[in-house]
């Protein structure tokens, strides 16, 4: 299309992003490499069309934030159905990650406060909202001595989780703290039920 319209692009935005590795099975992804190997193959072209190369760019996307923040729930019921399936019900939900729901996204879930303990414990960690698909995590091994009031810890949730979050169940949303090499602060307050309903009439 360039020589057809005698037109050179002077920028070729890549779009992106750069992939994130959620859980240990997802490969390692070489971001330098990857960028050499994308830009040889337009300069290959660009050769073989006899045209300028443009300047490349990419989106790194989600590879910024992802892995710098995760998320940390209080775990509530604990609920074994012999031969079928065990379940760990959290106090968040699909309403400040739903990303599985979406689209069955992968994490990396612990428990915080029992990192040392053996995980023999398998179970689909689950939400609060009356959603049979409000589900955190399906095939998650915890500690077996999981109970309520644990600390569930999901991995990699810097992007794609608040910005994504909603009321649904008018359930407000959670607060993100900062961490920082001398302490922490509130970046992002609590919300609460007169946040939620400010706007009704």
């Amino acid at each position: 299309s360039a020589v057809k319209f005698d037109f050179t692009a002077e920028i070729l935005n890549l779009g992106g992003g750069y992939g994130v590795k959620y859980v240990e099975s997802d490969p390692y992804i070489d971001i330098e490499a990857n960028i050499a190997q994308v830009a040889e193959m337009v300069k290959s072209k660009c050769r073989e069309l006899g045209i300028d190369v443009p300047a490349i760019r990419m989106e790194p996307g989600r590879s910024i934030v992802a892995d710098a923040g995760l998320t940390l729930y209080t775990a509530g019921s604990v609920k074994v159905i012999p031969e079928y399936k065990n379940y760990v019900s959290i106090d968040g939900g699909m309403t400040d990650n739903p990303r599985f729901a979406l689209y069955g996204s992968e994490y990396t879930v612990a428990l915080a406060n029992k990192m040392n303990e053996e995980c023999d414990f398998n179970c689909s960690v689950v939400g609060r909202c009356c959603e049979c698909g409000d589900i955190i995590q399906e095939n998650v091994n915890l500690p077996s001595s999981v109970k309520r009031g644990d600390i569930v810890a999901v991995m990699t949730t810097g992007a794609y989780n608040y910005s994504m979050a909603s009321n649904y169940n008018r359930i407000p949303r959670p607060p993100i703290v900062m961490l920082t090499k001398t302490g922490e602060y509130i970046a992002v307050k609590r919300e609460s039920l007169e946040d939620i309903i400010k706007n009704d009439l």
